[in-house]
C-alpha cells in the first residue's frame, strides 16, 4: 500500500510540473482555444451542400418574352448569379471548359411555339467535373421547367440519357441533361484529380514548420545565423530540397490514379510543373512562418494541425467552395490549396493548359511573396 501511494505521488508531482510548464505556454494554450471555436464556424458555416452563387450561361437562339421568363424564374431560385448570355454554342462550351461557368442553358429556336403546343425543349449543359454541384443544379433547373407555366398550361420536364437524377417522365418542355468532363458523374474523379494537392499539403506544411525550431531545439540556429547569409537566403535553402521531394510525390500521385484508375491529367503535363512550384513554396513558407513563430517541436506540430485542417475544408478540395457563403468563401481564398485545386482540376479533368492556370499561378505567387515578407520581419538576423 505504501509503495502504491508513493507511485501515484510521483505521478501527480511529474503532472504538476508539466502542468506548470504548459500553463506558461502562451501558444499552446492559445491554439488550443482558439481552434475548436474555429471548427465549430467552419462546420457550422463554411460546409454545405447547398449550390451557392452559382456562374451559369445562356444561349437563347430566338428571345422571347417566354424564353426570358424561363431565364428568370431560374435566377429566382435564388441558387444562381446573374445569367452571362452568349451569342455562339462554342463561345457557351469555352466558358465551361474555362471553369467560368457551372451550366449552359441552351434555348432553341422555336421554343415559344413549341412550348406552348406541348413539346418544348430546352439543353442543358453541366461541367460534371464537380459532381456534387452538377446534380444538384441540374436538379434545380428541372424543378423550375417542371413548374414553369406556358400560356395557362404547366410544362413537365423529361430527362435525357445520362446518370438519373430523379426528373420525372411525361414531358411537355424535355430537358436534356449533358454532362462534360465527368460524364458518369464518378466522385472517385473529383477527389483523385486533386490528391496530389492534398499529399502537398501535409508533406509541406510539416517538414518545413520543423525546420528553424529544431534548429532552436539543437543549438544550431545561432550558428546558422552567423553565416554570412541573409535570413530569406537561409529560408530559400531550407526550402529547396523539399521542393525535389515535392515532385516526387506529385509523380506518385499522377501515376497512382492513372495506373490504378485510368485518371491521366487531359490538359498540358507542363503547365501542371509549373503550377506545382509556386503551390510547393508557397506551401513550405507556410510551415517556415510557423516554425518561426513556435519555440518547441510540439508547437510546430500543433500549429500545423491547425493549418491542415482549415486548408482542406475551405481549399475545396473535398467539398466545393462554390458552397460555401460570402465571406467564408473569400476567406479560402488566401490558402495556396484554394488556387492549386483550381488550376490540378482545370488541367486533370478539363484538359487546360497554361491559358486556364495562369490565374491560379499568379495567386499562388502573390501568397508566396506576402509570407516571404512575413518570414523576414519574424527571422531578424540577431544572436541571442
Amino acid at each position: 500500500m505504501e509503495g502504491l501511494r508513493r507511485r501515484v505521488s510521483n505521478v501527480w508531482a511529474v503532472a504538476y510540473r508539466e502542468a506548470s510548464v504548459m500553463r506558461h505556454d502562451k501558444t499552446f494554450l492559445g491554439a488550443v482555444l482558439v481552434q475548436p471555436v474555429m471548427m465549430l464556424l467552419l462546420y457550422g458555416l463554411a460546409i454545405s451542400n447547398e449550390p451557392a452563387n452559382v456562374r451559369w450561361v445562356v444561349l437563347d437562339r430566338e428571345p422571347s418574352a417566354l424564353s426570358r421568363r424561363l431565364v428568370a424564374e431560374v435566377e429566382a431560385t435564388g441558387y444562381f448569379e446573374p445569367p452571362q448570355w452568349v451569342e455562339s454554342y462554342r463561345a457557351g462550351e469555352q466558358r465551361l471548359a474555362h471553369g467560368d461557368a457551372t451550366l449552359l442553358l441552351v434555348i432553341p429556336k422555336d421554343f415559344r411555339r413549341d412550348a406552348l403546343a406541348g413539346r418544348g425543349e430546352v439543353q442543358l449543359l453541366l461541367d460534371g467535373a464537380d459532381p456534387l454541384i452538377s446534380a444538384r443544379v441540374g436538379s434545380y433547373v428541372a424543378q423550375v421547367a417542371l413548374h414553369f407555366d406556358a400560356g395557362g398550361r404547366r410544362l413537365e420536364v423529361r430527362s435525357a440519357q445520362g446518370p438519373s437524377m430523379g426528373w420525372s417522365a411525361p414531358a411537355a418542355v424535355s430537358l436534356r441533361p449533358r454532362f462534360w468532363f465527368n460524364p458518369t458523374l464518378r466522385d472517385r474523379d473529383f477527389f483523385l484529380a486533386a490528391l496530389a494537392g492534398m499529399l502537398l499539403t501535409n508533406l509541406c506544411l510539416s517538414a518545413s514548420s520543423l525546420g528553424l525550431v529544431g534548429e532552436r531545439e539543437s543549438g544550431t540556429y545561432e550558428q546558422t545565423l552567423s553565416l554570412p547569409t541573409s535570413p530569406i537566403e537561409i529560408v530559400l535553402g531550407k526550402l529547396l530540397p523539399y521542393v525535389a521531394v515535392s515532385y516526387g510525390v506529385l509523380a506518385i500521385a499522377i501515376l497512382g490514379a492513372g495506373l490504378g484508375f485510368g485518371i491521366w491529367p487531359r490538359g498540358s503535363w507542363l503547365a501542371l510543373g509549373v503550377l506545382t512550384l509556386p503551390f510547393v513554396l508557397a506551401s513550405l513558407a507556410i510551415g517556415v512562418l510557423v516554425s518561426s513563430v513556435v519555440r518547441t517541436t510540439a508547437q510546430a506540430v500543433f500549429l500545423t494541425v491547425f493549418f491542415i485542417l482549415p486548408s482542406m475544408v475551405l481549399s475545396g478540395v473535398m467539398i466545393p467552395y462554390q458552397l460555401m457563403p460570402n465571406g467564408i468563401r473569400q476567406i479560402g481564398a488566401v490558402v495556396p490549396l484554394r488556387w492549386y485545386q483550381i488550376g490540378l482540376r482545370r488541367i486533370v479533368l478539363r484538359g487546360g493548359g497554361f491559358a486556364e492556370v495562369w490565374l491560379p499561378i499568379l495567386a499562388l505567387l502573390a501568397i508566396f511573396a506576402a509570407l516571404l515578407a512575413l518570414i523576414r520581419w519574424r527571422l531578424k538576423p540577431r544572436l541571442g
